[in-house]
């Protein structure tokens, strides 16, 4: 997906840093005295402090001065930050002085990002990000770190790095448990089995599909990421210089089977939760698996839900699908259009896999109509890349020495509760630059919106998880009429027909339902059971109170990797970008339980919504 922030500049200057030292100086004196109230005056009485776990053992925001003042009320005794110091030189423009920014806990190292405002005439904090990248004494083997590969001298006991790694494997599962399941090896669940392998968690990562990669294999031919591929490396080891800027399928999925075997992740394909249950006795979970046919039984201690966030189909219950004599799929099990030439296909659904699938076939000469159930929000790949993503994600962000790291982080640094108010003028200047594009469409009859509050794709992405099209062409085949459209809602199948609400009746030899997917907490109903699944609560959302998104306000991403009312229950996924940076926070809290590590958490999320 995208944002619209723009990256910090790098060239030093004086002032700024001189400002910015001060106020970090200020809030260690503080913190050290542990003088709360002289701590929150240093934050602006609009401002957002958003942790990644460093003092929280969560992923949380607090506001204003007030919500300072609770976090560190809560977390200072243990926390016990010092050291804060600027990480690089301090920038200003437009009167905000961006300053990034190392710092230390009692149990780790982290690094920040801060953004001063003049109120009342002083520095106070506007936005405050404090993050976790490691754990003190157990640092990943990086750099200085790295292990030696080779013994020197004589060993008659000696094991090469190899039958290690095969000892290791046979063990796994029968003398040894893991102490993370990972369920799902999507990016999502081979990402995190990276991390945990580099801290040292012993872990696996368990799926269906007979190789890595094969979630990305398995699906409708076209199929090509939307995002960039700065926004998409993989933790630890980026794509080439020469990768497609938008990656097929098949390339993904070819590069996590081969990222899965490079990392060394703990990896057992063909393999399939049935069911799991755990015990407040032992703290340890009960799945049972069956791997290659064979029933295993594992005992984890934590076990993370990595399924997908776009995992789960959602298939609506529509009468006649059982006398429906042709072909009735998901998108999720589309298989291409190579063996519908020539036949009459109706997509019902009008987000990214209905357009891309109707692109498909309309390129393999098959009539095919689109049927539009509600608005969607297009926005033209090209200028998300130029106006969406340029400062952050690109040739030109590399460029300027935003790394995808610090993107990462400038990105993380707003707060949700005003992220739209930055994504707004970028939406709006997209609209201008493809008026006529938007005219066609909606002279078509197609209905499009820029979201509840013109803030567009990403906030729709990040409030429901649909509702969007980023248009690499298809598109202009509805504006055209090269792919009928019509309206309305599905009221049931005959033999051979799509028959609309208002009477209007499609012939059809195939129904493609891209009707999207349901929320994760559905898997977890599946492998558990449904009153775990209503404990956990619905996965994904803000509480923005807009269309499917219903309040109360999180502040946060639902669930996603943090802590949850389940003990010992973790929920990981999104997208590329979100499987590599949010990994890292959710590996740090499991390998933190591993070591016997305190880890109070603060704000534990409540549950609001059960689906």
């Amino acid at each position: 997906m995208t944002q619209t922030l723009d990256a910090p500049e790098t060239t030093e200057t004086p002032d700024a840093s001189a400002v910015a030292t001060a106020w970090l100086d200020d809030l260690e004196a503080a913190l050290s005295a542990r003088d709360v109230p002289a701590a929150a005056r240093l934050f602006a009485s609009e401002s957002y402090w958003r942790d990644l776990v460093s003092f929280s053992w969560n992923i949380t925001t607090v506001e204003g001065r007030e919500g300072v003042e609770h976090l560190l009320e809560q977390t200072l005794a243990g926390t016990d930050p010092s050291g804060f110091a600027l990480d690089e030189p301090a920038d200003e423009a437009d009167g905000v002085v961006t300053a990034w920014f190392v710092f230390e806990t009692a149990v780790g190292r982290g690094r920040g990002l801060l953004r001063l405002v003049e109120e009342d005439g002083e520095r106070r904090a506007f936005t405050f990000l404090t993050t976790l990248y490691e754990l003190k004494g157990h640092e990943e083997p990086r750099n200085e770190h790295r292990p030696r590969g080779a013994e020197h001298g004589a060993d008659k006991s000696r094991q090469t790095w190899l039958e290690r790694r095969q000892e290791e494997a046979e063990s796994l599962g029968s003398t040894t448990q893991p102490y993370v399941l990972v369920i799902g090896g999507g990016q999502g669940g081979i990402a995190l089995g990276a991390r945990l392998r580099q801290l040292g968690v012993p872990s696996l990562v368990i799926d269906k599909h007979p190789r890595p990669g094969d979630q990305w294999r398995n699906r409708y031919k076209s199929l090509c990421l939307h995002d960039p591929v700065w926004y998409d490396h993989l933790p630890y080891l980026k794509f080439p210089d020469n990768w497609p800027v938008f990656a097929p399928k098949d390339k993904i999925g070819d590069w996590l089977e081969s990222y899965t075997k490079i990392m060394e992740v703990p990896y057992w394909s063909s393999t399939t939760a049935t069911s799991a249950s755990y015990s407040e006795e032992t703290g340890e979970w009960t799945v049972e698996v069956e791997r290659e046919g064979r029933p295993l039984t594992l005992r984890p201690t934590q076990v993370v839900f990595a399924t997908g966030m776009s995992g789960k189909p959602n298939i609506p219950d529509v009468p006649g699908t059982d006398v429906f004599e042709g072909d009735l799929h998901h998108s999720s099990a589309h298989p291409g259009p190579d063996a519908y030439r020539g036949k009459k296909v109706v997509v019902i659904g009008s987000n990214n896999s209905a357009f891309d699938i109707c692109g498909a076939l309309w390129e393999n000469d098959v009539d095919v109509t689109m049927v539009q159930r509600s608005s969607t929000h297009i926005v033209k790949s090209d200028s998300l890349m130029e106006i969406g993503l340029g400062d952050l994600y690109s040739e030109r962000a590399v460029k300027a020495g935003v790394t995808t790291e610090k993107a990462d982080l400038i990105f993380a640094s707003l707060p949700y509760r005003i992220l739209h108010t930055f994504q707004i003028p970028a939406y709006e200047a997209m609209a201008e630059k493809d008026k006529d594009f938007y005219e066609r469409l909606e002279a078509a009859g197609f209905d499009h919106d820029w979201g509840d509050d013109g803030s567009g794709l990403f906030m729709k992405y990040l409030r429901r998880g649909s509702g969007y099209y980023i248009d690499v062409g298809a598109a202009d085949l509805v504006a055209n009429g090269d792919v009928k459209l019509v309206k309305g809602q599905i009221d049931h199948l005959t033999r051979d027909a799509v028959v609309l609400a208002d009477g209007t009746e499609l012939p059809a030899d195939v129904v493609v339902m891209a009707t999207g997917y349901g929320s994760m907490n559905g898997w977890v109903a599946d492998l558990i059971d449904q009153e775990t699944a209503d404990r956990l609560g619905k996965v994904w959302g803000l509480g923005s109170d807009t269309t499917k998104d219903p309040g109360p306000w999180e502040g946060e991403q639902r669930n996603m990797w943090k802590p949850t009312q389940i003990d010992n229950l973790w929920m990981h996924g999104g997208n590329l970008h979100q499987s590599r940076h949010y990994s890292l926070y959710l590996a740090l809290q499991l390998k933190a339980r591993f070591e016997g590590i305190d880890t109070p958490v603060y704000g534990l999320q409540e549950v609001h919504h059960t689906s």
